[in-house]
């Protein structure tokens, strides 16, 4: 009996998953691709959801989604906040990833640049101008966003990639990521670390301000003043590394923002001032 529960369980939630990745709201003239599979690690598969302009005369930029969770929890069907970027002719490639219940890092740093190389190796397929990748997450993703972009073409963590020889990204989009692995306090992190919690010197191998440097792709920083998971001064940190490395960056502050959770007219305006800050990249 408690088998079959078990059964049961796992086909809801694999239909409430299936759902509302159907739910995602995208142009007319888009199309989409759900679940394509990106990597195989042992009996893993990665899979990403696909939203693109299909229009072979008109490349577009792609913006890698990467949802937060302290890598232990969350999946890609609860993202669908999308709009401004689709508004914008931009696509967008929604991933998933290995959380550390079912590999410890640096798994998930691999698996999101797995993601850059596919959409990067599949650019004319897509659509997409493969010098226009975007890399945006929060929380947890922020840190794997960091991770994915700020590693540029060193391609320590590539190991499960297709074969692509640059896999520098045009921007990154953190919002409240973990910047400093050494400096977070967390059973989540404990989790991740795995056998190598406590390590410094692996610590710091994926810790995002490890990479800073003046071939840094440009950063938009968001953060709240009040987050009471992730300290805002990480955010500062990362941002004073990247003006000493002359690394074009913009940091947005939610005055009383607490993790994510910031009101509807702050979340509008963040999304406003990321486009913004795309458009003054030449993205789009």
């Amino acid at each position: 009996m408690k088998k079959l529960i078990y059964i049961v369980l796992g086909c809801l939630s694999y239909g409430l998953a299936t759902a509302q990745t159907d739910t995602v709201v995208y142009p007319k003239d888009f199309t989409k691709k759900l679940n394509v599979e990106y990597a195989k690690v042992d009996d893993w598969t990665g899979l990403v959801d696909i939203y693109y302009h299909p229009d072979p005369g008109t490349p577009t930029p792609i913006v890698i989604n990467i949802h937060g969770g302290g890598w232990n929890k969350g999946n890609k069907e609860t993202q669908k906040g999308f709009g401004s970027w689709f508004k914008n002719g931009i696509a967008v490639a929604n991933m998933g990833y290995r959380l550390s219940q079912i590999a410890p890092a640096p798994a998930a740093i691999e698996d999101v640049r797995a993601v850059i190389a596919y959409v990067k190796y599949h650019a004319k397929e897509l659509n997409i101008d493969p010098d226009k990748v975007i890399v945006m997450g929060g929380s947890a993703g922020g840190h794997l966003a960091l991770m994915g972009g700020l590693l540029g073409n060193d391609k320590r963590f590539d190991k499960n990639c297709l074969p692509v020889e640059d896999m520098r990204v045009a921007a990154i989009i953190d919002k409240y990521g973990i910047s400093i692995i050494k400096d977070w306090k967390s059973r989540s992190l404990n989790q991740w670390l795995g056998d190598n919690f406590g390590d410094h010197t692996f610590m710091n191998t994926v810790s995002p301000i490890t990479y800073v440097h003046k071939d840094n792709p440009p950063v938009f920083i968001v953060h709240g003043t009040a987050d009471p998971t992730v300290s805002i001064e990480m955010s500062y940190e990362l941002k004073r590394k990247l003006d000493k490395a002359k690394v074009y960056n913009e940091m947005y502050i939610v005055k009383d923002g607490l993790h994510g959770k910031f009101p509807k007219e702050e979340n509008n305006e963040i999304s406003k001032r990321i486009i913004q800050f795309i458009k003054k990249l030449n993205i789009i």
